[in-house]
């Protein structure tokens, strides 16, 4: 439907529908996360191996977020989505039954990717079928569930590995990706206009587009090295926790939420702030905040001061400043070029998730002492983050001057 559609003449999305199949596509990332020791011992497995079902899970929703919308325009949101719930639930099933960690990391990647429907279509679908005033409103909503997703999967993936074993993590998100799947085959009407022609020299002109502007690719790799660099720490957290500081598995749970919480409160200071500082600025030092408690942690890593309360603590001020810096950094990318906006989101995004499982799979190389190497990669990600914002603001400011010359 076009947005010159009268609310009558919409079709209706339920909102709890869209945050379910939302839900279930961020829940999913760090819901096992507590459980790799676990399974690792159960698959003779070691951590590298392990924290790839997690880096190419984040992989995963970086490639979907570059296809799906296109699909969708093509094909429809409601083929495209329940196919992408269809993929989600069976590599769920498959994940559960896996013989070994190979399969499970190709199970875990097909699952990213069917997952990532719901993650793209959730916010196309409200697009399709409220006036501006209510997409706000539900668009907020969509942005709520990509944050709790990640931030209650550690506490809820902790719970069932501890009462029912790591498969059962794998059952439960077939089983909710079965719901999710039933409830939008016969729920869900058709909101988009299928048939549009899949213009891929278009999309490959706008791509190459931003990655020839040094402004954006410095926003969209700082922005990557400044936020989700944080999923180094998280895919490692269980192995720090349990087999360096020696605590329960369950724990392990809760100090990733207390983390992810970080970045909530990141996000409502950022609301607070945007109206007395200017953007850029509030992106360089909340990204200044994160390199601080970056190299606090390593410091403590290195001199063999490592405790729950340091890591909890300096992990927590690094992901708020995650959550300050995103919404920021967000906002300079996609202003690069007013023509390409919807390009330059889905790009900023892969790119984010691209880093995110870069930094995850680099973190996983240092299984001999996993804190170390997280915070080798979280001090090496802020310093990338502040060297590209550097670059890109410089470039930015080039463009100002020649414009007003």
């Amino acid at each position: 439907m076009t947005s010159t559609a009268t609310p009558s003449q919409r079709p209706h999305a339920p909102l709890w529908l869209l945050a379910l199949v939302t839900f279930s596509g961020t829940l999913a990332m760090h819901i096992f996360v507590p459980a790799l020791p676990i399974a690792a011992k159960n698959l003779g497995a070691g951590m590298g191996a392990m924290q790839m079902t997690v880096s190419l899970y984040i992989l995963g929703l970086a490639v979907g977020q570059l296809l799906y919308g296109p699909m969708a325009d093509r094909f429809g949101r409601r083929p495209v989505l329940l196919f992408g719930l269809g993929l989600y639930s069976a590599a769920g099933l498959v994940a559960a039954l896996a013989p070994d960690v190979h399969a499970l990391i190709t199970a875990r990647l097909f699952q990213a990717i069917g997952g990532c429907a719901g993650l793209v279509l959730g916010r196309s679908i409200v697009r399709d079928t409220a006036g501006p005033q209510e997409a706000t409103r539900r668009l907020a909503l969509m942005n709520l569930m990509v944050t709790v997703g990640p931030s209650i999967a550690p506490l809820v993936g902790g719970a069932l590995a501890t009462a029912l074993g790591w498969r059962s993590i794998f059952y439960a998100l077939f089983a909710l990706g079965i719901v999710g799947l039933l409830f939008t085959w016969r729920l869900l009407p058709e909101t988009g206009t299928p048939g549009a022609r899949l213009d891929a020299s278009a999309l490959a002109r706008n791509y190459g587009q931003l990655l020839r502007s040094p402004a954006f690719l410095g926003f969209s790799i700082g922005g990557g090295c400044a936020t989700t660099s944080m999923y180094a720490f998280i895919a490692s957290a269980p192995f720090i926790f349990v087999d360096q500081l020696h605590r329960p598995a369950h724990e392990a749970g809760i100090y990733l939420a207390i983390l992810v919480s970080g970045v909530w409160l990141g996000s409502f200071l950022t609301s607070h702030l945007i109206q007395r500082v200017r953007v850029d600025r509030l992106m360089i030092r909340s990204n200044a905040l994160s390199v601080l408690a970056a190299f606090v942690l390593l410091g403590g890593v290195l001199s063999g001061h490592l405790s729950v309360p340091l890591a909890v603590g300096t992990m927590f001020l690094y992901t708020v400043g995650a959550g300050m810096a995103s919404p920021a950094a967000l906002t300079q990318a996609i202003s690069v070029n007013p023509q390409v906006i919807g390009s330059a989101s889905g790009l900023y995004g892969s790119t984010q998730m691209a880093v995110g499982a870069l930094c995850t799979a680099l973190a996983g190389m240092g299984h001999q002492n996993p804190a170390l190497a997280a915070a080798i990669v979280l001090a090496g990600a802020g310093i990338v983050a502040q060297l590209s914002f550097a670059v890109a603001l410089r470039h930015q400011k080039k463009l100002a001057d020649a414009a007003a010359a």
